[in-house]
C-alpha cells in the first residue's frame, strides 16, 4: 500500500488533500504534518512513497524540508503545494529536486495524476536500486584477510570524493573490481562507467579511442566520433593498464585532467568534459618514469590516492572464501548444482603457488568442478590442478 505524507500547515487544506486522495483510492495510506520539523521526524521513522509539501510555513518552510528530504531519503518524490505567490518559489524547487508542484486551491485531475506519475516513478527508481545491487554482485569483493579489509575501509573513505585514483598490483587480482567499487559507492554511480583497456588499442589509435576524431582526421576516419571521455561525461573512465599508453596519448590525458577539456584527433575545438579518472597498472610507473616511459606529471595527477591489490599468494587465508564463490558462481552459469570442496582439498590449493592469481584460481576451481568427483577431494586437485 503506497504510503503518502502531507506536510501542510492549513488544517483545511489537510483535510482536502485526504479527501481527494481517500476518494481515489483506499489503497493509499495518508499521514499527516502540520508543520516541516514534525515531518522530518515522520520521515525519519518511516519509509513513504511520496511526500506532498506546503512551501511557506513555520518553524521550518518547504524548501528546507525539500533540501533536508534528499539528504536523508533522496529516492523519496516530493511535490510541492504553492500558494499564489509562491510560484516562483515553486519553479525553483524543482531545481532543488522537486518531483513538481501543484497551485492552492488544488486541482483534483492535476492532483491525482501528479500523485499516480510520482508514486510510479518512485516504483522505478526502487527497481533500478535493486538492479544495480543485482549488477554489482558480478564485482563482488571477496574475502576477509587483512589487506583486502584494508583496501574496503579504503574505498568506503575515497569513494564518495572526486579523488584520482590509482590501483596497483600484478595482473588477475581484481584491479577492476576495485574500481569498479569504487564508481559504485561515488557520487556518479548513477553516471556512465567507461573502461578502456590501454594495452589492448594500438599505440596510433588510443588517442582516437580516448579523445574521438573528426572526419577525415586519418584515412579511416569516415565520420565525426566521440572518445571515451566524452562517453563518460557526468561519470567514470577507467584506465586499466594505463601504464602501456603512448607518452603523446599521456600528453593529452594530462591536458584533460588538468583543464576538464579534451579535442577530438583532427580538431581544434575545445570540449568540456566532466569525468573522475580512476586508473591501475601492473607495473612500477616509478621505474617507468625513470626510464623516459611515463610522465611524471601525469603520475602525479593520477595518484592522488594509492590503492595496492595484494597477490593471491599474500592472501591465503582467502582461498577457501574464494573457492566457494567462484564453485557457486560457476554451478549457476552451467546450470548444475553446487559441488562442496573438501577440507584437505582446500588446504592443498592454500598451497599452491598462484602466479595467475584470482584469474588463475578462478579457471582451476572451474576445472575441479567440471572433472572432479561429486565432492572435490584432494586427490582431485592432485589430478586436476595441477600446475
Amino acid at each position: 500500500m503506497p504510503k503518502i505524507l502531507i506536510i501542510e500547515d492549513e488544517a483545511a487544506i489537510r483535510r482536502v488533500l485526504v479527501k481527494i486522495l481517500s476518494e481515489e483510492s483506499d489503497t493509499y495510506e495518508v499521514t499527516e504534518a502540520e508543520d516541516g520539523l514534525l515531518g522530518i521526524e515522520l520521515i525519519k521513522k518511516d519509509d513513504f512513497d511520496l511526500i506532498l509539501c506546503d512551501i511557506k510555513m513555520p518553524k521550518m518552510d518547504g524548501v528546507e524540508v525539500l533540501e533536508a528530504v534528499k539528504k536523508i531519503k533522496p529516492e523519496i518524490p516530493i511535490v510541492m503545494i504553492s500558494g499564489h505567490g509562491d510560484l516562483d518559489t515553486a519553479v525553483n524547487t524543482m531545481r532543488l529536486g522537486a518531483f513538481d508542484y501543484i497551485s492552492k486551491p488544488p486541482d483534483l485531475n492535476r492532483l491525482l495524476n501528479t500523485v499516480r506519475i510520482a508514486l510510479d516513478r518512485k516504483e522505478l527508481v526502487v527497481e533500478n536500486t535493486r538492479l544495480k545491487k543485482k549488477v554489482s554482485k558480478n564485482y563482488e569483493m571477496v574475502g576477509e584477510s587483512k589487506a583486502i579489509s584494508h583496501i574496503k575501509d579504503m574505498i568506503e573513505k575515497v569513494a564518495p570524493t572526486e579523488a584520482r585514483v590509482l590501483i596497483t598490483g600484478p595482473n588477475g587480482t581484481g584491479k577492476e573490481l576495485v574500481a569498479h567499487w569504487l564508481h559504485q559507492k561515488s557520487d556518479r554511480s548513477n553516471g556512465t562507467m567507461i573502461e578502456v583497456n590501454c594495452a589492448a588499442i594500438p599505440s596510433e589509435l588510443i588517442e582516437s579511442e580516448l579523445f574521438g576524431h573528426v572526419k577525415g582526421a586519418f584515412t579511416s576516419a569516415n565520420k565525426d566520433r566521440a572518445g571515451k571521455f566524452e562517453a563518460a561525461n557526468g561519470g567514470t573512465i577507467f584506465l586499466d593498464e594505463v601504464g602501456d599508453m603512448s607518452l603523446s596519448a599521456q600528453a593529452k590525458v594530462l591536458r584533460a585532467l588538468q583543464e576538464n577539456k579534451v579535442q577530438r584527433v583532427g580538431s581544434d575545438k575545445d570540449i568540456k568534459v566532466d569525468v573522475r579518472v580512476i586508473a591501475a597498472t601492473n607495473k612500477d610507473l616509478k621505474k617507468e618514469i625513470e626510464e623516459g616511459n611515463f610522465r611524471e606529471d601525469l603520475y602525479h595527477r593520477l595518484a592522488v590516492i594509492l590503492i595496492k591489490v595484494p597477490a593471491l599468494n599474500e592472501r591465503r587465508e582467502d582461498i577457501p572464501l574464494l573457492v566457494d564463490y567462484f564453485a557457486k558462481k560457476i554451478a549457476e552459469e552451467h546450470g548444475t548444482s553446487n559441488k562442496k570442496f573438501s577440507e584437505k582439498a582446500l588446504k592443498l590449493l592454500q598451497e599452491y603457488d598462484w602466479t595467475g592469481n584470482i584469474r588463475e584460481l578462478r579457471n582451476v576451481v572451474e576445472r575441479l568442478i567440471i572433472l572432479g568427483g561429486s565432492e572435490v577431494s584432494e586427490q582431485d586437485v592432485k589430478l586436476f590442478a595441477s600446475k
